[in-house]
C-alpha cells in the first residue's frame, strides 16, 4: 500500500489542488515544469511533489 506523500494523483485532481486547468497541468508535465511520469497514456503525479511544487510557488508569489 502507497504512504499517503507516496499517493499519486492525475491531472484533474491535480489542476484543483494548484488552481490551474487540466490541459495546463498536461503542457506543465510534457515541460518538466511539474515532476510527472506517464502511466500508460495518462499523466501521473505524487502528491508530495505536488505539495512541494506548491509550496515553492506560494512563497515566490510572497515574495514578489
Amino acid at each position: 500500500m502507497l504512504e499517503r506523500d507516496e499517493e499519486l494523483l492525475n491531472s484533474r485532481q491535480v489542476a484543483i489542488i494548484l488552481d490551474l486547468s487540466p490541459d495546463t497541468v498536461n503542457e506543465f508535465a510534457r515541460k518538466n515544469i511539474l515532476p510527472a511520469f506517464k502511466k500508460g497514456k495518462q499523466w501521473r503525479f505524487r502528491k508530495r511533489d505536488i505539495s512541494i511544487f506548491n509550496k515553492k510557488q506560494n512563497v515566490g508569489i510572497r515574495d514578489a
